[in-house]
Parts: structure tokens; C-alpha cells; sequence
């Protein structure tokens, strides 16, 4: 069972170990980043290490098999993705037809917006992609003015990891270029947030205009012990 968000603190620089301790068997975790890129690798390995399974995972994608998020994936340690594509880790897919894993597909934008309307307290939101198609099984149709859409429920989760260039103490984010893809979004859905920084630096040091994530929206900061990705231009 997760345990109950930590009190707002002013200093939210634990250890990696404090910040595992609210990942357990069974949680729902939801990540940020792109085939890979942005997934925070330090907290993926330390949950490998820690041995969880039965994860519930939601992000983008499943990353490649040693990399990121892929790497919870292929060692057989989620029971459920949601995500909107599996095609780059060839293990998703074997898991998913052996029936060992359910998956859960959502176009990438619906995705991406079920995950802003859990952070920000909505319901879901109603999108015209996926109608007449296999998209709309089970779901609610509404007609708005005349005009037909499903309804996607929100995403929310347990714990949210996330990776960003530069935090402060107060947990004030700050983004690499492609980083930036779901992470903030990511960020504001989880229950307790827990961000794995490159940089921390103390309370104003970050430059107010370059902050992406509010530090209200994060309730743990790690330092990263480095990625096991490359960006583009390496």
C-alpha cells in the first residue's frame, strides 16, 4: 500500500532510499518522457533493485528493453500499462499476448490530455479521435451541439517520476529541450511527485521565467546518478 504524500516541505531533497519507500508492490506509477528520453533512471533502477512488481504503469510509451521505463517492462514487473505504443520493447508485446500483461492503448494526444485533466481535477475530457473505430469500445459517447464524442476518463496515479535538468530545494522544475515532452504533465497527476533531478540548486537560484513545473506540484527531489539514454544529438 502507498503511503500517505509527505508534508509540503521547504526542503524536499531526500535520499533515494526515503524516496523508494513510497513505491511498493501493486502501486500505479505514472512516468514521463518518450521512448525512453526523460524517463528518470536512477528511481527505474532503484525500483528494479528494490524489487516491486505488479506496477500499474502510465506513460507514453515502453521505452526499449535497457532503457528507461523498458526496463521495468521487460523484467515482468508491471501486471497493467497504459500507454500509446508498446512497439519499441518486444517484450511489451510478448508479455500482452501471453496474457501475463494487460494493456491499456490510448492515442497519444487523448493520452496526454487524460493525464492533464487528472492533474488538474477534472473528470476527463471528450475527443472526437476514435470514433467508429475499436478506440470508442466501452466507452461513453456524449453529443455536444451536434456533435458526437467519447469520454476519456483522467489519469492520475500513486507516485509520479519525473526527470528534469534543474530543480531548487523547494522543488521547482526546470526541463532539457525534449525532456520537456510529458514530464510536466506527468508531474502534476501523481498523488506524491517525485522528481530526479541532473542539478539542485538552493531557493532562487533558478531563473523564475525558465521553471516549468511548480514546486507545489512536487513533493520529493533526488539527485540522478546519471541516464542510461542518449539525446538526439549524441
Amino acid at each position: 500500500m502507498t503511503q500517505s504524500p509527505p508534508k509540503k516541505l521547504m526542503n524536499k531533497v531526500v535520499g533515494i532510499e526515503e524516496a523508494l519507500a513510497h513505491i511498493q508492490d501493486g502501486s500505479t506509477v505514472m512516468f514521463g518522457g518518450f521512448g525512453g528520453i526523460g524517463n528518470p533512471p536512477t528511481l527505474i533502477k532503484g525500483m528494479l533493485d528494490k524489487g516491486v512488481k505488479d506496477l500499474t504503469l502510465i506513460g507514453n510509451d515502453t521505452g526499449f528493453p535497457e532503457i528507461g521505463i523498458g526496463r521495468l517492462v521487460s523484467q515482468g514487473r508491471a501486471k497493467k500499462l497504459i500507454v500509446s505504443h508498446i512497439g519499441s520493447n518486444p517484450f511489451a508485446g510478448q508479455l500482452m499476448m501471453e496474457g501475463k500483461m494487460e494493456v491499456e492503448f490510448s492515442p497519444q494526444g487523448t493520452l496526454a490530455e487524460r493525464i492533464r485533466a487528472g492533474g488538474v481535477g477534472l473528470g476527463g475530457i471528450l475527443t472526437d479521435i476514435g470514433l467508429d473505430s475499436m478506440v470508442e469500445d466501452g466507452k461513453q459517447k456524449v453529443t455536444v451541439n451536434g456533435m458526437d464524442f467519447l469520454l476519456e476518463t483522467a489519469l492520475t496515479a500513486d507516485i509520479s517520476i519525473v526527470y528534469a535538468k534543474k530543480a531548487d530545494h523547494f522543488g521547482n522544475l526546470i526541463f532539457e529541450t525534449s525532456a520537456r515532452n510529458t514530464n510536466p504533465l506527468v508531474a502534476m497527476a501523481g498523488r506524491l511527485t517525485i522528481a530526479e533531478v541532473e542539478e539542485i540548486v538552493e531557493v532562487g537560484e533558478l531563473n523564475p521565467e525558465m521553471i516549468v513545473t511548480p514546486g507545489i506540484y512536487v513533493d520529493l527531489v533526488i539527485q540522478s546518478k546519471g541516464v542510461d539514454w542518449k539525446w538526439a544529438w549524441e
